[in-house]
């Protein structure tokens, strides 16, 4: 029996969905990607451990999904297996009046609206970021002068052979853009976040505003994976690509947007491959006219 098949067996006998050649462009913010070998959706820990352990002795790469944004994937698809979490791992819940719980398969927006709605101040930055709880641990999400970082309080997660383990403080490896769970290999399960008591009223003022001026200066009403380069120290990308002349610079489907030159647009029927072509002729461009070289902050999947 072919090994996919028998990761799928495997999957749906303990309670998973599982779609074959998924489309990951259905999945992705960006709406661009060709077909994952397995999709499966899990919605419980034992399922997920179970799932884990047989891709391991399968030798079958599996990877994490999140909400798809902050993501690049191949018009090839993804040799493997996506993990979708669902169920038990979209469940939000207060431990006490200032720590609450989240699965990492939860969406941001999710988080900040229990957040809201229980008075606690801390996350109005991230409201508006289209990611998962997850992928925000992952990337350490942030806007606006705040990151996950200054209310991530500790994580869970399952290990490449199956095993549940946790991270706190500076286990976690939290910096700018990135944490502990980009070199461990290990999948975020959920995560606590410690806020304070606020005003509501005020709280949702906040969030409202920051989504005002995100609206006002970003282009969500284009597809895209969120900024596409990481920001150079002393500099913003954005500003560097606009002042090379590069907004508005299109390769096919995929365009430097007109409203803010950090994020590359997917202007309908953008293939990978004209991302890929435009990220390659920014980069090139900005160090040839600035000697600063641009890191992306999209992770590319294949």
């Amino acid at each position: 029996m072919e090994k996919l098949e028998i990761l799928k067996r495997t999957a749906q006998n303990v309670g998973c969905e599982v779609i074959e050649n998924e489309q990951m462009s259905r999945h992705t913010t960006f709406q661009i990607g060709g077909p994952a070998d397995l999709f499966i959706t899990v919605s419980n820990i034992i399922a997920l451990k179970d799932v884990i352990k047989a891709a391991g002795a399968l030798g079958i790469p599996l990877l994490p999904l999140g909400n798809g944004s902050n993501l690049l994937v191949s018009d090839d698809g993804i040799r493997g297996a996506v993990l979708n979490l669902n169920g038990d791992f979209r469940k939000i819940s207060l431990a006490d009046p200032v720590t609450i719980n989240c699965g990492a398969g939860a969406t941001l927006a999710s988080l900040c609206n229990f957040a809201r709605k229980n008075s606690l101040s801390g996350l109005e930055f991230a409201w508006g970021i289209p990611g998962s709880a997850g992928g925000a641990v992952f990337m350490d999400a942030g806007a606006y002068d705040g990151q996950l970082s200054d209310v991530l309080f500790s994580t869970t997660h399952v290990t490449r052979s199956g095993r549940t383990g946790f991270l706190m403080g500076e286990g976690m490896e939290l910096g700018y853009r990135s944490s502990a769970y980009q070199t461990n290999g290990c999948l975020i399960t959920s995560l606590v976040v410690r806020l304070k008591k606020g005003n509501q009223e005020q709280i949702s003022m906040q969030m409202e505003e920051l989504l005002k001026r995100r609206k006002a200066k970003q282009p969500v009403e284009l597809p895209s994976a969120g900024s596409t380069f990481k920001r150079p120290e002393g500099h913003f990308a954005g500003t560097l690509i606009e002042q090379c002349g590069l907004k508005g610079a299109r390769v096919g489907g995929a365009m430097v947007s007109e409203k803010h030159a950090g994020f590359i647009v997917n202007m309908g029927g953008a293939t990978c491959t004209d991302v890929l072509s435009l990220i390659e002729e920014i980069q090139k461009t900005v160090l040839q006219q600035t000697g600063i070289s641009l890191e992306c902050e999209v992770r590319y999947l294949s």
